[in-house]
């Protein structure tokens, strides 16, 4: 349950908890007193070292090429006709079975007033596959956008890094006022005002019928997170996130963190897309041993990639018991 009411918290904005000393079992004292003094630069150095002879960015690469195959069978099923994945991002059939985008789902029954039966069954579909995949998982699994952002990432970093720009953040709360204002745009129009805009529809769509005038949209957002904000659609206003993280809350596909591996390098903060929920991995700031990151973590593996120490992993909760 604490779980859940942390995971929900961070989700709509709030700054992660930070348990006293008190709270602190005693064994987890032990490991952060213990490394003071006795764990330096040079040791931190040395894991880095090792771990880049055997690093290869397995979970970015098998990420890239599930977003890359997924937005393809679209294309394919549209040109050829073949009735595998049809339809777009926001709703869609795999070989028959109806799956239509939670959050687009919402807006359309507040824009419409009314619920048809294919919503329902696409909705409790696709519900169950992100409840056991783990939530925002679509977002970095599945997403154009995200891959699109991901690489616009790695030149805004480039940018500030050379001093030729400044990052520019915004509260995280932005979101969820966000979320509240396309629920009551959506109710008070009669039209899925955020449809129009998502520029995760925009893509598929742009992937499986060909590029339109929406696509310079698109172009704006990632210009202004080039030169402007870091990832500032997923961070400050996209409505999807929020709604699968609620849903990521009770998956049980989680990545875990282990305190006493731990070197408080901090490493996997800097690559994270949502740094808050590895807030955890501050030296002082964990609540125990062994913790679950919350759901509002994208599941993308960077942070399990480029962690020196293997303090980061992915669990599948409840299925450890039988391996």
């Amino acid at each position: 349950m604490n779980y859940i009411i942390e995971s929900l918290s961070q989700v709509f904005g709030n700054k992660p908890s930070r348990p006293s000393k008190e709270e602190q079992p005693e064994a987890l004292k032990a490991i952060y007193k213990r490394k003071v003094g006795n764990l330096t630069k040079a040791d931190i150095e040395s894991a880095r070292h090792e771990h880049r002879k055997t690093c290869c960015n397995k979970w970015t690469r098998r990420r890239w090429i599930t977003i890359i195959v997924v937005n393809f069978l679209f294309l394919v099923s549209y040109k050829f006709d073949v009735q595998l994945l049809e339809g777009a991002m926001t709703a869609s059939r795999f070989v028959g079975f109806h799956l239509a985008d939670l959050n687009s789902a919402l807006q359309v029954m507040l824009a419409y007033k009314h619920v048809v039966l294919n919503l329902v069954i696409g909705t409790t579909t696709v519900f169950i596959m992100w409840l056991l995949l783990g939530g925002r998982t679509f977002c970095s699994w599945v997403c154009p956008y995200h891959l699109l952002a991901e690489w616009t990432e790695m030149i805004h970093v480039w940018l500030v890094g050379k001093k030729i720009i400044k990052s520019h953040t915004f509260h995280r709360k932005t979101r969820s006022v966000f979320y509240v204002i396309f629920a009551l745009m959506a109710i008070l129009s009669g039209y899925t005002v955020f449809e129009t805009i998502s520029p995760t529809g925009i893509l598929s769509r742009a992937i499986i019928y060909g590029p339109g005038v929406a696509l310079i949209w698109v172009g704006i957002l990632l210009l202004f997170e080039t030169f402007v904000s870091r990832r500032a659609w997923c961070r400050y206003v996209c409505p999807i996130g929020v709604t699968y993280a609620v849903v990521g809350t009770i998956s049980p596909l989680r990545v875990t963190y282990n305190a006493e591996n731990c070197h408080h390098e901090g490493d996997c903060r800097k690559i994270c897309e949502v740094p808050h929920v590895l807030d955890l991995t501050i030296r002082g700031r964990a609540s125990d041993i062994n913790l679950d990151v919350v759901s509002d973590c994208t599941r993308c593996g960077m942070c399990v990639d480029v962690c020196p120490t293997d303090s980061l992993n992915f669990k599948f909760k409840g299925l450890d018991k039988f391996l």
